[in-house]
């Protein structure tokens, strides 16, 4: 019998208490055989959090950069598992063997990591969980671009760039090369000794390392199994417009500092943001959008998707002005999840 293979799940954390124990608490319902270490790396959080990660057992590390990136960083070289699995303080594990299924792609050697290809649903959840989870991803303009990884009631697929890939029984084998979805976040898991020898930078971009993987081999095979993970949002509309704001301030200000690769090619990404700012615009393509949604799975959460992609459309237009002027980065002072 095959021994199960050791896994570090590695949470970031900055003022999570309104989602971290709900998080632990679906962690420790697993029946997982192998061994189990929960690291935080916490950014200096000023609520319960540190209380809430001891609770549960979780060996806590300082992330002084404070960001989730440099958070996964500072974990992923803290971990001494086989696997290290990315959970936000956000996503809830449902049942009690989804480690086990995770692990499962792991036993075909040329597969380097894992990750859920569907947001859980729940129609008791807040309507902006619940819009999330049927949009299928956390920013509506990648709709646009077609640039997602997890399944969207909208376009009916999980993603929409040119991907090779096999069936599994249980999952999706892909073959990646030049083009790379928005894979990496929410349930993503990683052989540790293809990770350790990318660690020697203070952050880890997920996207971006497996970008250099494919430079260094031309070819990897990433999983997408067939299975769900939760993504709770915790907040209201204000609290969208602030992530929205930190999403675009973070690319502009790393990019700008030559840290971030940039992922799509430009034509996809100037046709697909056309296309976004049209569609905002005129109004109608999204409703279309809503009433395309709306058909397939019948909730009123979809009704935010207009507002969702006006907001978003402002936020960026104004964030990408004002970083022509002021070059900073997004200050995380009082941040809170």
């Amino acid at each position: 019998m095959v021994k199960a293979p050791d896994i570090s799940i590695v949470i970031p954390t900055l003022n999570s208490q309104r989602t971290l124990e709900v998080c632990l608490e679906s962690i420790s319902r697993q029946k997982y055989e192998g061994k189990l270490e929960i690291i935080i790396a916490d950014g200096g959080s000023s609520d319960s959090t540190v209380k809430i990660a001891k609770k549960y057992g979780a060996r806590i590390v300082l992330n002084k950069l404070k960001t989730g990136e440099s958070g996964k960083a500072v974990g992923a070289r803290n971990a001494e598992g086989d696997i290290i699995a990315f959970i936000d303080s956000d996503n809830v594990l449902p049942g009690f063997d989804w480690l086990k299924r995770m692990v499962v792609p792991f036993g075909d050697k040329d597969i380097i990591a894992s990750e859920p290809i569907i947001f859980g649903y729940n129609k008791k959840d807040h309507w902006l969980t619940r819009y999330f989870a049927l949009l299928g991803m956390g920013d509506p303009i990648n709709l646009f671009l077609g640039n997602y990884d997890h399944f969207s009631y909208i376009s009916g697929k999980w993603t929409e760039l040119p991907i090779k890939y096999k069936e599994n029984k249980s999952y999706i084998t892909l073959l990646l090369n030049r083009i790379l979805p928005t894979i990496g976040a929410n349930g993503f898991m990683i052989r540790s000794s293809e990770l350790k020898s990318y660690l020697d930078k203070d952050y880890l971009f997920d996207i971006d390392i497996l970008k250099e993987m494919i430079r260094d081999r031309g070819e990897i095979r990433i999983a997408k199994v067939k299975l769900e993970i939760i993504h709770l949002f915790s907040g209201n509309i204000n609290t969208f417009v602030r992530k929205q704001k930190r999403r675009i301030r973070d690319l502009l200000y790393y990019r700008s500092q030559g840290i971030r690769y940039l992922q799509l090619d430009k034509t996809r990404l100037i046709w697909g943001t056309l296309k976004f700012v049209i569609a905002t615009l005129v109004v109608v393509p999204l409703f279309l959008q809503v009433l395309a949604g709306y058909l397939k799975k019948n909730d009123t959460a979809w009704l935010f998707h207009p507002l969702a992609c006006w907001l978003t459309l402002i936020v960026y237009t104004w964030e990408t002005i004002r970083f022509g002027f002021i070059k900073e980065n997004f200050d995380r002072v009082g941040w809170k999840q």
